[in-house]
């Protein structure tokens, strides 16, 4: 077998042809280079909004949540044996909203080599001031340091510097929707007043912008120092603890875990965030069915121009039968220009996509609620490349594996007895 000739045969026909050629791997070229663009670009939004939510969510979150208690009094009383007793609208507890005996924890969390980092916080509501008008709102109290490190809680702060949290007493960060009620500047001393009543003058140092605005409306940030002062409790209380993973795929586990060792309540970010992952996923999904579409669509282009190409080229056929090549020969001639039509545009297509891809990015996108991002987002994942490049060469390989075989049957007797 001579694979040179063959080379230079299936060489000949794709150049006599070079129009039809160039169309079918401008139609490969299109494809893929749309298919790596939409998915880059598609994924990009993904990651944006996955960041918005994930990053600004533990893995694995401790807190002790408010429960009612079901053994009322009357059930441990001696006085009604074996008796029933109906009550309703039973009421809470009076627990602890604090972690019980966290300094422990947090130090069996440290030596975890599962954890990657955790990050203490003390969450509570209260009432910003505004002249003879009191606005609902919560204050988190937060280690910058650590949720610097964690959470990228420096990214969401617009104006000022988060560490001034830490280096300014009695300061605070404002979401910009509490900012734009108080119209607070920087600078300014603004009151806020516990749900016990306790009120506490507190220095204006930033502004925190999350992307949600209804989030950004309500919250703020100060110092755990700060948020303990507020409300009058010791450098001990701490009523969360958020922890991130090396492995998030681990969290369900391990909340399950710390919930029965620590005896608190425990929740994990799949559990949390359900219904965030399956709209991630479905826009994932759509993505990838439009540009494997696409790639589908080019196909049949090639598989038509093929075809057109084998009509017209019976009497080449059927002499290369004739002066001895076999149905194998031939069909290695077709399949080989069909594949070299889906290297060459998928190459050029790779290009494309990358070349729209880096245009995109260069885009401005400039919103008021996400005022970290400059550009639109892109993702430039290798693996839309393997794919795309991967698919050009299977859907290319199919769609002149037909012709091909339809070729090699070819009867060089009846062709030329018709001519």
């Amino acid at each position: 077998m001579n694979y040179k000739l063959i080379v230079s045969i299936a060489k000949s026909l794709l150049l006599a042809r070079w129009r039809q050629t160039l169309i079918a791997a401008i139609g490969v070229t299109f494809s893929i280079g749309m298919f790596i663009t939409l998915l880059g670009f598609m994924n990009g939004l993904n990651d944006l909004l996955d960041g918005l939510i994930l990053n600004r969510t533990a893995h694995v979150r401790l807190f002790q949540e408010v429960k009612p208690n079901p053994n009322q009094p009357v059930n441990a009383s001696v006085d009604y044996p074996g008796a029933y007793n109906f009550i309703q609208s039973i009421k809470s507890s009076g627990g602890r909203l604090d972690i019980y005996n966290s300094a422990a924890i947090m130090r069996a969390i440290r030596e975890d080599q599962r954890v990657l980092g955790f990050a203490p916080r003390i969450t509570t509501p209260v009432l910003y001031n505004s002249g003879v008008v009191d606005i609902n709102g919560a204050i988190n109290g937060i280690d910058v340091v650590a949720e610097n490190e964690l959470f990228f809680f420096n990214d969401y702060v617009t104006t000022g510097a988060a560490i001034d949290l830490k280096n300014v007493a009695n300061s605070i960060v404002l979401g910009k929707g509490v900012a734009d009620k108080l119209l607070a500047e920087l600078g300014d001393m603004i009151q806020v007043t516990t749900s016990k009543g306790e009120l506490l003058s507190l220095k204006v140092v930033g502004y925190f912008q999350s992307g949600i605005q209804e989030f950004d409306k309500v919250q703020s940030y100060t110092s755990i120092a700060t948020a303990q002062k507020l409300m009058g409790k010791s450098n001990s209380y701490v009523t969360d603890i958020q922890i991130k993973l090396k492995d998030i795929d681990q969290a369900p586990a391990v909340a399950k875990e710390y919930a029965a060792l620590f005896q608190t309540d425990a929740e994990d970010i799949q559990t949390a965030n359900s219904q965030f992952e399956t709209g991630s996923f479905v826009r994932t999904l759509i993505s990838y069915v439009v540009g494997i579409t696409l790639l589908i669509v080019a196909g049949f282009g090639i598989y038509n121009i093929l075809n057109m190409m084998i009509y017209e080229k019976m009497d080449s056929i059927a002499i290369l039968k004739a002066t001895g090549f076999s149905g194998k020969d031939v069909k290695r001639i077709f399949l080989g220009i069909a594949l070299s039509i889906g290297l060459f545009g998928g190459f050029l297509g790779l290009i494309l996509g990358l070349s729209l891809s880096l245009l995109i990015d260069q885009i401005p996108f400039n919103t008021a609620a996400l005022p970290t991002i400059k550009t639109y987002p892109v993702n430039y994942d290798l693996v839309y490349y393997v794919i795309g490049i991967v698919f050009s060469i299977v859907t290319t390989f199919f769609a002149g594996y037909f012709p091909a075989r339809k070729a090699s049957k070819i009867d060089p007797v009846v062709i030329i007895r018709g001519k």
